[in-house]
């Protein structure tokens, strides 16, 4: 066979290219003891032994080397290869020879390109070193050639041949390096001397061993040594082969690691991103080591960080994972403000921003007093319900000032998209966390005060039930581990202290009114108006038309006037417009260098704002049979209306109009069924009843009405009617009615009362049971009004109705009173 397969080394001078595969396979022919000569150059090899039979490149560096070649190729060839004893020796002397060599054969020379030689050699017979006759310009000796003779018909020599192959076909299988071909060509070889020297040539041994084996005289002897050093081979090889398979999967994992690093970075380069993203994942593992965050979000930054540096700049998850990264980071986890505990001082702040509200800020300081005597406490979830423009908002404000903690906002009115509050799935196009984890990433704060505007507005259609998504945020026992889609992790909501802010309880999803502890704003009287104004919306007023400085004097009664001619609600919102407006026209004064008056006259009043909107005469005109005035509540507070009753000739037909809801369509049918009921007791004829047809009438029909409160009114109004006696002047009424002639309490009575109060009445008829919420009213702000509080629907008709008949037709909004 003529397979040539070598091992290149280093080109160090006369370093050897190990042979996998011999020339061929069979002992060249060493002929006798006189066809080699007795005297040879000398060829020292510092790191290798040569065997006979044996093919080796060597390159050649030394000039005593090159010209001991250079002289054997020219003469015969023929050249003595010997190893030395030291293989660190740079110039070697006769002393640092073997004694034993082999005879070789140059087979070709070659002139390589930078100057060296090299020579491929094969091994010929063994010589001993007699004496070296020259050591300049070359070594020269004289040699003596040394046999090797096969042993006749030994069985134990032939086991040691087998056992040589079976060792070596192991090893081969075990050295990934080794080609498995080579099993094959090693059971072919039936030369025995040829197999020793070949196996021995290949061996990792020492070149000490190699020596040794080259020295001995004996096959046998040769043989059995070479199997000791193939058993220890073989027992090396299988231990680097059980400790690779055993740690394939984590050996030398930092270097592995570096080498795919190195790789992906050249990729990237070749793609042309090159290092454009190693600034931006350094610095995001320069922020997480500063973080301070719990296990489960430090694992998955981990995880990650691993996957971003993986990941080209302009790949489509690139900015996913990027943004998820910046999300982690941005979020205060473990981070808290300090909360205030004084009390005083949170009182003194909580008075300094809003006017009245007592019971609010006895709420708040109530929490403030258990957060400090108890050190935590998951905070409570507060819903502030009342009219708009009456500082719901702006109260929660305050409460984050005086508590020392960051304040947020989030409107939830018209949210339709309950993703808007636990967030979208990351993997969608444009997903963001939700609006609550949103919130918190701003205020930079795990224990900020929340205000989730608009409660009662969230929208809930065919998109979604945001409300359904709010139950876990608002749960105290559960928003310890809300979980949001996009963050993929659960977040600590315990220490958050939301405040709701809702302006009526009925549009509340039931279960989240569940979990929420109510707290009812009810609007503000003149007076609270006026003191408000005076201490809060004149001086901003003043500073936002640029008139802070301007000597210019509101009083209270022309506040007051303002109020009541061009303002109609609970709040103070359209206070502070109207104030706005005549701040402009004062700026405008100003700005034309006209001379300001020291006191704001009606006059001047009258002259920015025009003719007063609001009057209260009709309220106190409306004493006519039929009508009665009705207290009601509507989400902008309180207000008056009126219920009107018209009898005429027919079949006892009843009509209701003016846009009411079924509630208020039961009460008129209610009253008028006891008014039937009760008729002689009333001093009605019942045959009335079959003759004439009533039509109950509540103007400003484009307003929808609805609500039990108008249950008394509508009675009043039906007796009035078929009595012919007109309702008390002055006089209002709120109440729900039974069947039975009981009079039931309703809500919502301090607007009602004000409401009252604004119109000018003075008497006020209502349920027994709701004394108690006229209780809870400043005596001051209900000062001249007078309360008559009833338990059946008797005493209503005896407290309401004037005394005799009236007994003049007149008209009221083009209805005839019944006679």
């Amino acid at each position: 066979m003529d397979y040539q397969r070598f091992y290149l080394s280093s080109a160090e001078e006369e370093t050897e290219f190990m042979p996998i595969f011999p020339l061929n396979e069979e002992e060249p022919d060493e002929g006798t003891e006189s066809s080699f000569p007795e005297e040879l150059p000398l060829l020292p090899l510092r790191n290798t032994v040569l065997f006979p039979g044996v093919i080796l490149p060597i390159t050649v560096g030394r000039d005593k080397s090159i010209k001991a070649v250079q002289e054997a190729y020219r003469v015969d060839k023929l050249i003595g290869v010997v190893a030395q004893q030291d293989s660190t020796v740079e110039e070697p002397h006769a002393a640092d020879l073997t004694a034993v060599g082999t005879i070789a054969r140059i087979i070709k020379l070659i002139k390589m390109p930078d100057g060296g030689t090299t020579v491929i050699i094969q091994g010929r017979r063994r010589f001993s070193l007699e004496e070296v006759i020259q050591e300049e310009p070359f070594f020269k000796a004289r040699i003596r050639t040394l046999s090797d003779e096969l042993p006749e018909s030994d069985p134990e020599f032939d086991a040691y041949i087998s056992s040589i192959k079976d060792l070596a076909g192991q090893i081969i299988q075990l050295s990934p390096h080794i080609p498995s071909e080579a099993t094959i060509i090693l059971r072919n070889i039936e030369n025995a001397p040829f197999l020793i020297h070949f196996v021995a040539s290949n061996l990792s041994s020492d070149l000490k061993d190699k020596q040794q084996l080259l020295e001995t005289q004996q096959l046998k002897p040769r043989a059995e040594f070479l199997l000791k050093l193939l058993q220890t081979e073989l027992q090396l090889v299988e231990l680097k082969d059980k400790i690779t398979n055993k740690t394939k999967a984590d050996l030398d994992r930092q270097q592995r690691e570096y080498f795919l690093q190195q790789q992906l970075k050249s990729i990237k380069e070749e793609l042309g991103g090159g290092d454009s993203n190693e600034r931006e994942v350094k610095e995001l593992r320069r922020k997480a080591e500063e973080k301070k965050w719990p296990a489960a979000a430090k694992e998955l930054f981990q995880k990650n960080i691993e996957k971003l540096e993986r990941m080209h700049p302009s790949t489509p998850d690139y900015s996913v994972v990027y943004n998820h990264l910046d999300l982690l980071l941005d979020l205060p986890w473990e981070t808290y403000t300090q909360d205030r505990y004084d009390l005083k001082k949170a009182k003194k702040i909580l008075d300094h921003d809003h006017y009245g509200m007592e019971k609010i800020k006895e709420r708040i300081l109530e929490y403030l007093a258990v957060l400090k005597l108890k050190g935590d406490m998951k905070s409570p979830i507060l819903c502030f319900v009342g009219p708009p423009g009456i500082g719901k908002t702006s109260l929660g404000k305050s409460i984050a000032h005086a508590v020392g903690r960051k304040y947020m906002r989030l409107s939830l009115g018209g949210v339709h998209d309950e993703s808007e509050i636990r967030g979208h799935r990351k993997t969608y196009i444009g997903a963001m966390p939700g609006r609550i984890i949103q919130s918190i990433r701003k205020a930079k704060s795990s224990n900020p005060v929340m205000i989730l505007d608009e409660i009662d507005k969230i929208g809930n259609d065919f998109r979604g039930d945001p409300s359904s998504a709010l139950l876990e945020v608002l749960d105290p026992e559960q928003n310890s581990t809300f979980y949001d889609n996009y963050l993929e992790l659960e977040y600590d909501l315990s220490k958050v202290l939301f405040i709701a802010t809702a302006n009526a309880m009925n549009n509340i999803h039931p279960a989240l009114r569940d979990r929420l502890e109510i707290i009812e704003l009810s609007g503000y009287s003149v007076e609270e108006k006026v003191e408000i104004a005076r201490r809060h919306l004149l001086p901003k007023q003043k500073e936002a038309h640029g008139l802070k400085d301007a000597k210019i004097r509101f009083n209270n009664a022309m506040l007051q006037q303002l109020i009541q001619d061009y303002t109609r609600e609970s709040g103070v919102r359209e206070l502070d417009r109207q104030l706005a407006a005549v701040m402009r026209a004062l700026a405008k004064e100003v700005a034309l260098e006209e001379q300001l008056p020291e006191t704001f006259t009606p006059e001047k009043m009258t002259k920015i704002l025009g003719r007063q909107k609001y009057s209260n005469e009709m309220y106190k005109a409306a004493n006519l049979s039929g009508v009665a005035v009705g207290l009601a509540w509507t989400y902008v507070g309180g207000d008056i209306l009126f219920i009107e009753t018209s009898l005429s000739e027919g079949k006892g037909e009843l009509r209701l109009t003016g846009n009411l809801g079924n509630v208020m369509k039961e009460s008129a049918s209610t009253a008028l069924s006891y008014v039937q009921a009760h008729a002689r007791n009333l001093g009605i004829d019942p045959a009335v009843f079959t003759k004439k047809n009533i039509h109950i009438h509540v103007p400003e029909g484009a307003v929808p009405k609805d609500g039990p409160s108008a249950g008394i009114t509508m009675l009043s109004s039906l007796t009035s009617a078929f009595t012919g006696r007109r309702i008390k002047p002055y006089l209002a009424m709120t109440g729900e009615i039974t069947l039975r002639g009981q009079v039931l309490p309703v809500g919502g009575i301090k607007e009602k009362i004000l409401a009252a109060k604004r119109a000018g009445l003075k008497e006020v008829v209502l349920c027994w049971q709701n004394e108690k919420d006229i209780q809870e009213i400043n005596p001051q702000y209900i000062k001249g009004l007078k309360f008559h509080y009833v338990r059946e629907m008797d005493e209503v008709v005896e407290k309401v109705l004037q005394k005799g008949k009236n007994r003049d037709q007149v008209r009221v909004s083009g209805s005839a009173d019944a006679r």
